[in-house]
Order: C-alpha cells, then structure tokens, then sequence
C-alpha cells in the first residue's frame, strides 16, 4: 500500500511501560483470549450440530460468535505477544490490515445485531407471518448485507487513512492500530477526514441504534396489553439481546462518534469492546437461554458416549 509516508513502521505504546503491570497483563488478557475463542467456537458448534437450534435467531446467533472470535484475534494476539517484548512495532501495511480488520469485524457485527432486532420484532409481533419472512434466503441475504455493509465502511475509513502522509513520529499511543490514533501522527491537517471518518461511524451507529431502538419500543408497545406474561416473554426472548447491544454500543459510541481528544480513555474503553465483550457475550447468551443450554448438554452427552464406546 503505497503513499507519501517516509514511515514505514509504527511503535505501538501498548497498555502499560511498566514491566510488571505488562506481566501480569499478559496472563490476565491471554486468559481473556483463550475463554473468548473457546466459548464463541463453542456456541458455533453447537448451533451448527443441533438440530434443535435451526431458527433464525440461532443462525445469527451463530454468526455473532464467528465474529467474536474474528475481531479479538485482529487485536489480542498482537496485544498479548507485546506484553512480552521491549520493541513493539508493527508493519505499515500491517497497521493498516489491522485498522481495516477491526472496522470490518465490529461494523459488520452492528449489522447483526440490528438484524436479530428486526428477527425478534418480527417473531414476538407477528408471529404468524415469522416462518414466510424469516426464511433461509431471506436470512442468508441479511447476513450477506451485513458483511458487505461493513466491508464497505471499513474501506472507506481505510482508504482515508492510508492516504494520508506520516513523516513521523512513529509511536502510537494505543495497544492496536485504530483511526484516531493514526490520524494525530499524520503530517498533514487531518480535520476534514476526521469528519468523514467520525460521520461515516456515526451515521453507521446511530441508524443501527435508532433501528434497534425501535424495535424494542414497538415489541413493548405490541405486549402492554397483556400481563405480566407477556412482558416476561419478552425479557425472557430480548434479554440477552438487548445486553450484548448495550454492551457493544456504548464504548464504540463514546470512541467513534466524536473526534477523539484523550487517547489513554480511548484505549481503556477499547479494551473493553476488543478483548471483554467476546469473551462475555457467550456467557450472556447460554446462561440466559435454556434451548442452548440443553444443546450443549446434549453434544457434551453424545461426545462422552462416543468415547465410551470406543
């Protein structure tokens, strides 16, 4: 990826300068890492070996964990492997596949979640229609969307930044490539890209948040008429959803949405959205959900059962 740049590495500052806080990082977020791609690859093999879990909201469920997995291996690796070393550097064509692979990941994961909103509108307000407009196509073209939704976001906020010319210094204030950071190295005025970079995010995040927003306020509305029962059903159905949504859209709101001032704030929340909310989301969606819980019992049983019988 050829530009103006003389710089041809970046030094990443990492989480910490102390060796021992680094030390003790490095086994908490290794730790973080492995229980973050076991439990997604987990829930992946179980949704795709139980027949039980043929619905739609478990087809995206599906998805949501392969992209877990994806988006904490762009960062955590890396991250974990600095823990360790004194030099911390990274490529410039690597910092650039980096930024592009977590916006692609992240974005893409919005796309999701708004549509396994628009799968529990749909299933919860008109559940008579739920099989003709949940269909396997349709689900499969929705998928298809959002992969191609944040392909073309992340293209955008990686052209824009690789463009630009870094002439030095070379150390970036962050434990991963990201736009902002990258955007206070440029030796050139960055504002007007900072524009587009920070509209692009937002227009992405707000139009997915109004969406999910809506609905939810239109799954209440459709139940206030009946009792408690009712609203159980839905907390009991929306629960988990409505968490890994607040979860996952605040800390990219606070980073993405505004024109970043306080670097060290940002990569403290960053961790959270990049390494914790993986590692949280299949704890959310299996303790709260009986039907994956007894799939997973149920492949545990016949996994025991095939090894004793061999």
């Amino acid at each position: 990826m050829e530009n103006a740049s003389s710089v041809k590495e970046f030094i990443l500052l990492g989480l910490s300068e102390n060796q021992g806080v680094q030390k003790i990082c490095f086994v908490m977020f290794l730790f973080f890492y492995m229980i973050t791609v076991a439990g997604n690859l987990l829930i992946v093999i179980t949704v795709i070996s139980s027949q039980c879990l043929n619905s739609p909201m478990y087809f995206f469920l599906c998805y949501l964990a392969f992209l877990d997995i994806c988006y904490s291996s762009i960062t955590a690796p890396k991250m974990i492997a600095d823990f360790l070393v004194e030099n911390k550097t990274i490529s410039f064509v690597g910092c650039i596949a980096q930024l592009f692979g977590v916006h692609f990941f992240v974005c893409t994961e919005f796309f999701i979640l708004t549509v396994m909103a628009y799968d529990r509108y749909v299933a919860i307000c008109r559940p008579l229609h739920y099989t003709t407009l949940m269909t396997r196509r349709v689900c499969g073209r929705m998928v298809i969307g959002s992969w191609v939704g944040g392909f073309v976001h992340s293209i955008v906020q990686t052209l824009l930044t690789s463009q630009l010319p870094f002439c030095g210094p070379n150390k970036i204030d962050h434990y991963f490539c990201d736009v902002h950071p990258l955007l206070q190295l440029a030796c050139t005025d960055t504002y007007t890209v900072g524009i587009i970079v920070v509209a692009n995010s937002g227009m992405i995040t707000l139009s997915c948040f109004v969406i999910l927003v809506m609905s939810y306020v239109v799954i209440l509305v459709s139940l206030k008429s009946q009792i408690s029962e009712g609203w159980h059903k839905a907390l009991s159905t929306c629960g988990s959803h409505i968490t890994v949504v607040i979860l996952c859209f605040g800390p990219c709101t606070f980073i993405y949405i505004r024109p970043s001032s306080n670097l060290s704030e940002d990569k403290s929340v960053a961790v959270f959205y990049t390494v914790i909310i993986p590692m949280l989301n299949p704890l959310i969606y299996t303790l709260r959900n009986k039907e994956v819980k007894s799939a997973m019992r149920k492949l545990w049983s016949r996994k025991v059962g095939s090894e004793n019988g061999k």
